[in-house]
């Protein structure tokens, strides 16, 4: 199987590689802006499967196809999950919201594996995917969640949680008055249930509301270290797949 990467952030590149040599996938090539793709597409024989992240450096990746006509399957790789979801399932084999989970990677590339060759036929609309980045669809996000404490139902109101957490198979609230608050969801779920101008997925174990951030510090490993305002149980660390992403949302 021939596959190449298609990422801007080199770190991000060599970490979704190593995931799939992991799994005996040898990535052949990674490209890493629109003009480089563009001319390695021009020159090279075409892959069985891409995998694309959405924003390159120098632009949307869906500018590669306006300048060479590819026939190779497509897995996203996007942090665009709150309204373009259904955009990426229709007009690819596949999608992967960063930072990529190795079981979900294993399940994009099994499900690539089991569709070939029918896989290289599929028609893109990427008109579709590039309205919806640029106008999304306007939604209603959740204003309260509810929690059961003993025989009562207590209701908490967005503005009031400062970051959810998951830990022990349980998802949790911490609101600003240093409460903690055990919720019938998970971190999947609440991100098509949060407005993206408030919350942001940092890593897979934290989502935190931009108004609870007190300082942002430089941590090992090209990371973040965040401390909240109440939340002091231990460290919130912006996966380094995350930063970049992390610090767009803070504009």
């Amino acid at each position: 199987m021939n596959v190449i990467i298609i990422e801007d952030e080199k770190p991000s590149a060599r970490y979704l590689q190593r995931m799939l040599e992991k799994q005996g996938v040898n990535v052949n090539q990674m490209l890493h802006s629109v003009q480089e793709a563009v001319e390695w597409f021009k020159n090279n024989k075409h892959p069985d499967l891409i995998f694309l992240d959405i924003q390159l450096s120098d632009g949307l990746s869906f500018e590669i196809f306006d300048a060479v006509e590819v026939k190779s399957a497509i897995i996203f790789t996007t942090a665009f999950d709150e309204y373009a979801l259904q955009a990426f399932k229709l007009n690819s084999i596949d999608y992967l919201l960063k930072p990529i989970d190795e079981d979900e990677l294993q399940a994009a590339v099994k499900k690539y594996q089991s569709l070939k060759p029918q896989a290289q036929n599929v028609q893109f609309n990427f008109e579709d995917i590039k309205k919806l980045l640029v106008n999304p669809v306007e939604r209603e996000y959740k204003k309260r969640f509810t929690t059961k404490i003993g025989q009562h139902i207590k209701m908490i109101s967005v503005d009031e949680i400062e970051c959810f957490y998951s830990e022990n198979k349980g998802t949790y609230a911490r609101t600003v008055d240093g409460r903690d608050y055990l919720l019938e969801t998970t971190l999947e779920q609440l991100e098509q249930e949060l407005s993206p101008e408030t919350f942001f997925r940092i890593s897979r174990k934290f989502y935190i509301n931009i108004n609870s951030i007190k300082d942002i510090i430089s941590y090992t490993n090209s990371r973040l270290q965040l401390k909240l305002n109440s939340y002091k149980d231990q460290e919130v660390i912006v996966a380094r797949e995350r930063v970049k992403d992390f610090k767009l949302w803070l504009e």
